[in-house]
């Protein structure tokens, strides 16, 4: 077996070419990137993205990322299109076709699909003069890069060439369509990236779910409020505006007399809250030491409350 060390250099080697050759990509980006972006802005259908082999491969994930910030696209398989799904691509619609060589004879039928019903058509190649670009509306050169194949065979290089320039046009398009992380959980519900998104008016209880209590109520009747409402504190009121909070420390603070006392001797002026519209995460970093609870409010009026339980269920922690 070889050792460590050799095997270790070879995945180097194989991540020093193909950083070289993104970074030279980067640098040879022209007008043709540009336009390429206007078309996608300017589309009206969908984005439809097809490759053969491993372009292919490319060309589901570029679909998948396109669709996932916003803009609806999906893949075609050029050999399915040539047998029925060509009635996928409409007029509305733009396509991405990938080819290293530009010379892929399955692209033939979805490429004159696209000329027969003047479909913007954008090309990516590795060949200037290939039937790809020629062909297309917009033609995008991919830069001379050696594969990162000892052989100088497997598609590598190319291929990371290709799916970096899907992500840098995806990326363009969201800021120019002003896309935001709200957009973004549109798009992403589930998982943990979901979970991070979540705002807390998404989890927050309300009406009368809160624990609230006056100034003046009478420490026994605070009690059966904590207890019935069961997120452990109550939180006291001033006619709308909440001014204090009466957690477990704070009953412990106060037991000599407890019960003759009344909500506002034993709250804790100027609780930390926080607004709907913040996301969980902010609500889990304001709730260091103790902190299990928090209000929400609009202004000084609350309107909800967010348990650490609530954030536990939604998958923020």
């Amino acid at each position: 077996m070889r050792d460590s060390a050799t095997i270790i250099e070879a995945g180097r080697d194989v991540l020093r070419i193909e950083s070289a050759a993104v970074s030279d990509f980067a640098d040879s980006l022209n007008e043709s990137f540009a336009e390429a972006v206007r078309v996608l802005l300017a589309t009206q259908g969908r984005i439809v993205i097809s490759g053969m082999g491993k372009s292919g491969h490319i060309a589901r994930k570029m679909a998948a990322t396109f669709a996932s910030t916003g803009a609806p696209a999906q893949f075609v398989h050029p050999g399915e299109a040539s047998h029925g799904d060509l009635g996928m691509v409409t007029p509305a619609d733009s396509l991405i076709v990938l080819s290293n060589s530009g010379e892929t004879p399955e692209l033939g039928d979805i490429i004159a699909h696209s000329r027969r019903f003047t479909i913007p058509l954008i090309g990516v190649a590795g060949r200037a003069d290939s039937t790809l670009l020629r062909q297309s509306d917009v033609a995008i050169v991919l830069p001379k890069a050696p594969e990162a194949c000892p052989n100088g065979l497997a598609p590598t290089t190319s291929t990371t060439l290709t799916l970096a320039l899907g992500d840098a046009l995806a990326v363009a398009l969201m800021k120019l369509r002003d896309f935001s992380s709200e957009n973004f959980r549109v798009f992403h519900p589930g998982g943990k990236l979901g979970a991070r998104l979540v705002k807390v008016g998404d989890l927050m209880h309300t009406g009368d779910d809160l624990p609230l209590v006056a100034r003046d109520t009478p420490m026994s009747e605070t009690l059966l409020t904590i207890t019935q409402k069961g997120f452990g504190v109550a939180g006291v009121a001033d006619g709308e505006d909440l001014v204090g909070v009466i957690t477990d420390g704070d009953l412990r603070r106060n037991m000599d007399g407890l019960l003759d006392r009344r909500a506002g001797e034993v709250m804790t002026e100027g609780p930390r809250t926080i607004a709907a519209g913040e996301l969980a995460e902010a609500a889990l970093a304001q709730m260091s030491g103790r902190i299990t609870t928090l209000f929400v409010t609009e202004g000084r009026r609350p309107v909800g409350i967010v348990h650490i339980h609530d954030l536990l269920r939604a998958g923020v922690i």
